[in-house]
């Protein structure tokens, strides 16, 4: 109880959002697409006829609107991998893995340890068990607590998986997860680095409860039924399921909260969503209900090995850490 579980989480973390982090870029990809662009102005030209001749009269006028902004068909995560590897590089897949390092350093080291320290309070000294429902009050504290320290990167890694679809005029560029967030502190302000962060909270949340709980909870139902031994076997399973169960929970305001923190704002223009139930109207109307499980398949390909690297890893480092 207390350091020891925030260093196992911290490594078990890092290690899982890096090795699944292009899985994470196609889904944010995806969760983009069908976003209304922002249209240039219609312009208007004064035309005058040919053959007109020089006097008093107004000049004619004839209005050429700019043409329609038609979006891009949608496609899968195959597709949008391919698309990514082929316009950008192989090495685009990795774009804004900074950003997932810094992100993981802060949330899910600040989650993990806390829910361990929960988890250790709350348990019955008797049984060794923790009820479900504490698990999950459990999960929610830790969630919505980490969500708040790490939101700034999440932000910044948002940003940077999603620059490579953009126009090349209209592209950040960030550098490093560093620049990005001096760069956002500079031109949109400092509160810029916690845009999105009710849903990032909400999000996270949701995520921490159903997945560290519902780990939790498989292994120990497995482990009592005696349907399998304390082992890698029973690690994966548990974790797969757990994966399953948090993607099905938080891929809604996953995909609010990407397209709120990836909307450019503009000086002098009102932004394209004044927050995140406008955003989610927006995008049901113009897109139908269902445009909220936008991505759904490559969350869950992400969610899922996320989560087994997570707790396998993490189940390898409590036993190398088990005598400090």
């Amino acid at each position: 109880m207390g350091v020891k579980g925030f260093v196992e989480g911290g490594i078990a973390s890092i290690i899982a959002g890096c090795s699944t982090h292009p899985l994470d870029l196609i889904k944010v990809r995806m969760q983009l697409q069908g976003e209304t662009p922002i249209s240039a102005p219609a312009t208007v030209h004064n035309l005058r006829p040919a053959l007109a001749f020089h006097t008093g009269a107004a000049n004619h006028t004839i209005s050429i609107p700019a043409p329609s902004v038609v979006a891009p068909p949608r496609v899968g995560p195959v597709a949008v991998g391919v698309k990514i590897i082929q316009q950008e590089g192989v090495a685009a897949l990795f774009s804004g893995v900074s950003a997932t390092v810094l992100r993981q350093t802060l949330y899910s080291t600040t989650r993990m340890g806390l829910y361990d320290m929960l988890k250790q309070k709350w348990t019955d000294p008797d049984t060794n068990i923790m009820p479900l429902p504490k698990k999950i009050v459990a999960g929610l504290i830790a969630g919505g607590i980490g969500a708040a320290v790490g939101n700034p990167a999440d932000v910044a890694m948002v940003r940077m998986q999603a620059d490579g679809r953009l126009p090349i005029s209209q592209r950040r560029n960030y550098k490093s997860v560093i620049d990005a967030i001096t760069q956002m502190s500079k031109s949109e302000g400092v509160t810029s680095l916690w845009r999105g962060s009710s849903l990032t909270v909400n999000r996270a949340m949701l995520v921490t409860a159903s997945q560290l709980a519902s780990y939790d909870q498989f292994k120990e139902t497995i482990l009592e039924k005696g349907l399998m031994k304390d082992g890698l076997g029973t690690h994966v399973i548990s974790s797969f399921a757990a994966g399953f169960v948090a993607a099905v929970a938080s891929n809604p305001v996953d995909v609010i909260k990407t397209r709120v923190m990836n909307m450019k704002v503009e000086q002098g223009m009102s932004p394209p969503y004044n927050g995140a139930i406008d955003c989610a109207m927006k995008t049901i109307k113009a897109e139908g209900p269902m445009a909220l499980y936008k991505g759904f398949i490559p969350t869950i390909s992400r969610q899922g090995p996320f989560t087994v690297v997570l707790f396998v890893t993490l189940e390898q480092v409590r036993k190398m850490l088990k005598d400090f």
